[in-house]
């Protein structure tokens, strides 16, 4: 597996298997900031009805998450060609739906539309089937808080590199191009992950109970549901809710996502309104994920020193200092505004290797690693997608409400777009620190006193 000396995911392990994180990130950063303008722009389609084909799409895409990861957990317990099968059909069903979206054979608005719609899902499955693949097979690779760290962070970290490829080659190659590199990608990404051995499906019946040593009787029985519990539930992809410590760590990780994902929905008019540095956009993103990459080793080992949710608590403390100075921007503050964007992209670095792992050990914990990774990714990766439709319904509504419009530079359209951008996630932030401190940190710190 390409570990180290001391047992753990060693360099080359976390090459294999972070590899696909590149092509999954390559092809999502198109999907949902290049093609809305590209279809309005070259193809003339109204925005009002794109906008709702999109919502559509995206919320269905969101929808059949739970499912997609119980189908996976079924092919990661069987042969590996069947896996195999499974997975070069959905790489096909990725690369092919999304070169035919970016190079429609049809004109007119309602022929474009539908083929937008029918591409979308095509391409969206084919995502979804990966990207949930991928997180259960890392999830099923096993290890400690700090392996599981790592091994995220080796996912993530791939994930941002085919992010800020995705944001330069469109422009700099144009799409065919982009196409073909995302092709090369994912033959590049299956091929390496289908080096990375697989965890067996644990041989123990989903219908027993696992044995707990005798010399260590559970000190809180009733936290976790033994298998057999979960089995019986309302349905495989259900029963991944009668786990507490999931429900719980869901709870902190869909309200830092909303948190993070409002500044994305409001940058643009922050940097032409607020800031007034119009075409600096990809200076503050680029910065904001060369960021987040390069922080990755410090979260690792600040994962092994504090622990993860603390560790975590420091990434979210250090997007509020961000925030906050963010707030007492104006115009032309464009070195302070970079500067914001390094450090809010340094504790991206912490949502982005943390949280995942953390999931991995409740996995483990509940007795069902090697069993039901896959069901428990797939909810995870919906509300995901999910904080992204929540973020835009918040942000964009609020703003009008408080009378903002793009364009609008007065001090009241420039206090209300403050608000929106800066206030409104700190107090999302801090609602999530609040959550992570009573779920995670505090009943540590009391079974340790």
């Amino acid at each position: 597996m390409g570990a180290d000396a001391s047992g753990g995911f060693g360099p080359v392990a976390g090459l294999r298997y972070g590899a696909l994180g590149f092509a999954l990130a390559f092809v999502a950063l198109p999907l949902y900031v290049t093609l809305p303008a590209h279809y309005a722009q070259q193809y003339g389609v109204p925005l009002a009805l794109l906008g709702a084909v999109l919502l559509v799409a995206r919320t269905l895409d969101a929808l059949v998450d739970p499912w997609i990861g119980r189908r996976c957990d079924v092919w990661l317990n069987g042969a590996p060609g069947r896996l195999l099968g499974w997975m070069v059909l959905a790489a096909l069903l990725l690369g092919g739906g999304f070169t035919a979206l970016f190079f429609p054979p049809l004109r007119g608005s309602s022929a474009l539309l539908a083929w937008c719609a029918l591409c979308l899902v095509v391409t969206y499955l084919g995502y979804s089937l990966l990207s949930v693949l991928h997180q259960a097979w890392g999830a099923r690779l096993g290890g400690d808080a700090v392996q599981q760290t790592r091994i995220v962070a080796w996912r993530e970290g791939f994930a941002l590199a085919g992010v800020i490829c995705a944001s330069i080659l469109p422009t700099l190659f144009g799409l065919a191009i982009t196409a073909a590199l995302l092709a090369l990608a994912l033959a590049a990404g299956l091929a390496l992950l289908r080096l990375v051995p697989r965890v067996q499906p644990a041989t123990q019946p989903a219908t027993q109970p696992p044995t707990q040593p005798p010399t260590q009787p559970p000190t809180h029985p009733q936290t976790h549901p033994q298998p057999h519990q979960l089995a019986s539930a309302a349905g495989p992809a259900l029963g991944v809710w009668r786990v507490p410590a999931f429900r719980r760590l869901l709870a902190v990780y869909v309200l830092n996502g909303i948190a993070a994902a409002i500044p994305a929905t409001l940058l643009l008019f922050f940097v032409r309104d607020r800031l007034r540095t119009p075409g600096l956009e990809g200076l503050y993103l680029g910065a904001y994920f060369v960021a987040a990459a390069l922080s990755l080793p410090f979260w690792l080992r600040a994962v092994a020193r504090l622990g993860q949710a603390r560790a975590w608590g420091l990434g979210m403390l250090l997007a509020l200092l961000a925030f906050g100075w963010a707030a007492a921007l104006g115009a032309g503050d464009r070195i302070a505004f970079t500067l914001v964007c390094l450090a809010s992209g340094a504790a991206l670095g912490a949502d982005l290797a943390i949280p995942g792992a953390m999931l991995s050990l409740v996995v483990q914990k509940a007795g069902l690693a090697g069993r039901a990774e896959g069901a428990f990714f797939g909810w995870w990766t919906a509300a995901n997608k999910m904080n992204l439709a929540l973020a835009a319904g918040l942000a964009l509504p609020l703003l009008q409400w408080l009378g903002y419009a793009p364009g609008q530079q007065n001090d009241a359209a420039l206090q209300a777009l403050t608000l929106a951008y800066c206030v409104l996630p700190c107090l999302l932030k801090l609602s999530a620190a609040a959550l992570l401190y009573l779920f995670q940190i505090r009943p540590v710190a009391m079974e340790t006193a």
